[in-house]
């Protein structure tokens, strides 16, 4: 790994953060509401530590995949750090650790908060809160590579360490373009769920906000009631749909935009992720009818869908309190939280293709038992899915389950009961915000111990960065042969501006 180019780059994304951190001034001078000297302030003080990191350490002309997955991993961490600021500088949220909880789960689309009053919140913070959502949900890295071209050296190193899933989507040849058009669609679809919000009688801040929130999946709300303070069947279905298509593959919604309407039907992945979902609403909904949760059909199905699209997609809106629902109905929606939404889109979790390929290598080896001589492929679609991919994803599964486990251990540890602590690790390394019990739809992460937070932050990053990204950091090969920085300058006999190389 080349130390040096690793840190002129993430120099470069810090100062596209602090450039960022810019976009809440016009809601606080708007609303008078005390934040536009803290968001500057911010922003200056990322500016300068990003300018420090470029003007010390020289570019590397070509990245290594260890110098891709450093500077992704890092770039999530340090990107945190600093959008944590706005809340600790404001004094909003006293703790540093919750306020770097925030923000991770902000950039990472988790959704879980530490807030038990978002209301008291300034306008513009509401505004950022809900920005890291919107940026974290097509990625950090991805949207650099699309307005940066100097970037676009080592780019699909970048591309393939953040993107999501088991296999990357290139739309077109040069890895730029493909994010440029990722990124067009996503706003595109931005400023269309803000526009329908809207014309449900939503004002725009508030429209804009959630619209952040529903099209990266993330579920950061501006009401203590997150989507059920509108009580509009109208503003819920608009964001029923978007966070649906938000959960599908980006790459379908631009085939679909050029002119392929059946894009999304022919795609094997998608199916399966629509089939599911009418299941579990199906299911969900009858343990609710029968256990009589609500008195009457049209609000019990409403919130039947709204919740199982939200978990499934890993959103995290609410508009019910789905701890109250049958142990039927909950166990339903858990399910729901580890498939997650599709291989390419912003939701988190497993995702439904890694799902959808186990099970085909699942039957196929109860089938090899019954019939050992005939040799089977395993395909999606019309295509046959190379080996090394199924042995990507059994590997994924292993360590999921492995993160799992440790992480609900360590929780636990630190004093949280065992029905909170799993479920909050669910949440968190699935990236959909709200668990059960004592981290539930109408409670929050807050009251939590510092150490089961810090775990909890670990399984944020893990799960946004499918995991891969962070085990292999933790692997001790991955540092042996790195290479130290190369600096602009040197402090001695050598002339100054000449390179140390």
């Amino acid at each position: 790994m080349r130390i040096g180019g690793v840190l002129n780059l993430l120099g470069k994304l810090l100062i596209i953060l602090s450039l960022m951190l810019l976009t809440p001034v016009p809601f606080s001078i708007y609303f008078h509401d005390g934040m536009t000297v803290t968001f500057l302030s911010c922003s200056f003080l990322g500016l300068g530590a990003g300018a420090l990191l470029v003007l010390l350490f020289l570019p590397e002309k070509e990245l290594t995949f260890k110098d891709g997955f450093a500077i992704v991993a890092f770039s999530w961490i340090f990107l945190a750090l600093l959008g944590a600021l706005p809340y600790y500088v404001s004094g909003q949220i006293p703790s540093y650790v919750d306020c770097f909880f925030e923000s991770m789960s902000g950039f990472t689309t988790t959704g879980s908060t530490i807030l038990s009053d978002i209301e008291i919140l300034p306008k513009s913070l509401l505004f950022w809160r809900t920005m890291t959502h919107w940026l974290g949900g097509m990625g950090i890295i991805v949207l650099t590579l699309a307005i940066l071209p100097l970037l676009g050296i080592g780019g699909m190193q970048l591309f393939q360490a953040e993107v999501p899933g088991p296999t990357k989507d290139r739309l077109t040849p040069r890895i730029q373009d493909t994010a440029r058009i990722l990124w067009t669609v996503y706003l595109l679809m931005t400023m269309a769920e803000t526009g329908l919000l809207m014309a449900g009688d939503m004002d725009f801040f508030n429209a804009i906000t959630h619209s952040f929130a529903t099209l990266a999946t993330g579920g950061f709300s501006n009401f203590n009631a997150s989507v059920a303070h509108y009580q509009s069947t109208y503003l819920q279905m608009v964001i029923v749909v978007f966070m649906f298509l938000a959960g599908a593959n980006f790459s379908l919604h631009f085939r679909f935009l050029r002119g392929d309407i059946t894009a999304h039907w022919k795609d094997e992945e998608f199916r399966f992720y629509f089939y599911i979902l009418a299941i579990a609403v199906f299911l969900i909904f009858a343990a609710n009818h029968i256990s009589r949760t609500y008195t009457d059909t049209p609000s019990n199905f409403r919130d039947t869908l709204f919740q199982s699209v939200s978990i499934m997609t890993t959103t995290g809106f609410g508009t019910a309190d789905f701890d109250k629902w049958p142990s039927f109905a909950r166990l339903m929606l858990v399910s729901l939280m580890f498939i997650g939404g599709c291989a390419g889109s912003t939701g988190g979790g497993i995702k439904v293709v890694r799902c959808l390929l186990f099970s085909k290598y699942a039957r196929s080896q109860i089938h090899k038992l019954v019939h050992p001589r005939q040799v089977e492929t395993i395909k999606l679609g019309n295509i046959r899915v190379a080996q090394d991919v199924m042995i990507a994803i059994l590997s994924f599964f292993a360590i999921y389950i492995a993160v799992f486990l440790i992480a609900s251990l360590l929780v636990t540890a630190s004093g949280v009961d065992i029905v909170t602590g799993p479920s909050a690790v669910i949440a968190t390394l699935n990236n959909i915000g709200p668990g059960l019990h004592l981290v539930g739809p109408t409670q929050n992460y807050g009251h939590l111990p510092a150490m089961a937070k810090l775990v909890l932050i670990f399984c944020m990053l893990a799960g946004r960065l499918e995991l891969y990204t962070i085990a292999i950091l933790l692997t001790p090969g991955f540092w042996k042969m790195t290479r130290p920085p190369k600096l602009r300058f040197r402090i001695g006999s050598q002339p100054s501006g000449q390179p140390n190389t």
